[in-house]
């Protein structure tokens, strides 16, 4: 601990005061490893302590104001989200595609982390992204792993701002499939968004996507069903569930219910082993013998011949 001397040093060190160390160690502990200045002003750390700190590695600085316990390149993603909030001072949140990434969505994280918060603090700072405040309510808010976040209903209403239109869809897939999905609160968001243009796209794929339908687990996933789209000859439904007369069943990649045909795709990393070949073998048969026609398009075909990938759909269906 820092040598200081007089009062200071009094009030710092009573016998009944828990160790200033101990105290910080908890704080980070439960903000992800990072801690920000105001914060350890009020455990009693001055400015000039806390570069000292910082100087003999026992604090490594993240962004302006705010430190780590731990060299910054270990941070948890969460800790990386958590510096970043803390940054943006008291009142700020996760938002848009990083409060997507705590609630689960899905998506893909961009290299500034999204928050949002009163006034402009934080704007300007390397690695952030910060978004105004100013339409934010409480019930907008909640918090997830002990870090400030928008709740689910503001952040799909922030991602459909900027994303694209099947990111939303995808959000609102896993959302449901969580079993997230409150219509009424997304109905509350929407009606308080004042013409912003997320609200539009929000509200035209909660009318036009049957949400849950398109749930896809991976990239090749997602590449066959732009090829479905782009053909126009979009699946019923994405891993979907065909249950067995005897009990159990099997998870359909694509299924097109009335014409009773079945997509799957394989990836470069399946069927490695004989075992794995075999048992989706006679997968295959025994969804036949229930009626269904199951035919299989490779990586490299969905990859590099989508266009053959079409042609071949549009012939079965």
């Amino acid at each position: 601990m820092e040598r200081s001397c007089g009062k200071a040093a009094y009030e710092a060190h009573k016998p009944h005061d828990p160790p200033r160390d101990q105290a910080i160690s908890a704080l980070a502990a439960h903000q992800h490893a990072v801690v920000a200045l105001a914060q350890l002003k009020r455990l009693g750390l001055t400015t000039g302590a806390a570069g000292r700190r910082a100087a003999a590695g026992r604090l490594h600085r993240v962004h302006h104001g705010v430190y780590s316990l731990v060299d910054p390149v270990l941070l948890t993603r969460n800790g990386r989200f958590m510096a970043a909030v803390l940054a943006c001072g008291d009142g700020a949140v996760l938002s848009h595609r990083a409060a997507a990434a705590l609630h689960n969505l899905g998506l893909v994280i961009r290299a500034r982390i999204d928050v949002t918060a009163p006034g402009s603090r934080g704007r300007g700072r390397s690695g952030i992204r910060v978004h105004s405040a100013a339409t934010l309510a409480p019930r907008d808010l909640t918090v997830i792993d002990n870090i400030p976040v928008t709740a689910l209903a503001r952040t799909l209403l922030d991602v459909a701002e900027d994303a694209i239109r099947r990111d939303v869809e995808r959000a609102l897939d896993r959302a449901e499939q969580q079993r997230l999905l409150d219509m009424t609160v997304i109905g509350d968001v929407l009606r308080r968004a004042g013409g912003r243009r997320g609200a539009e796209i929000l509200a035209d794929v909660l009318q036009q996507h049957k949400i849950g339908s398109t749930l896809t687990r991976n990239d090749l996933e997602e590449a066959f069903l732009r090829i479905c789209r782009h053909a126009r000859l979009p699946p019923d439904h994405v891993n979907a569930w065909i249950p067995y007369p005897e009990g159990g069943g099997a998870e359909a990649d694509f299924i097109w219910r009335q014409q009773r045909l079945i997509v799957e795709v394989d990836g470069r990393d399946i069927h490695t082993t004989r075992r794995a070949f075999e048992s989706d073998r006679r997968r295959d048969q025994r969804l036949a013998t229930l009626g269904h026609r199951v035919v299989r398009f490779t990586w490299r075909q969905v990859i590099h011949h989508p266009d053959q990938v079409a042609t071949t759909l549009r012939a079965l269906l």
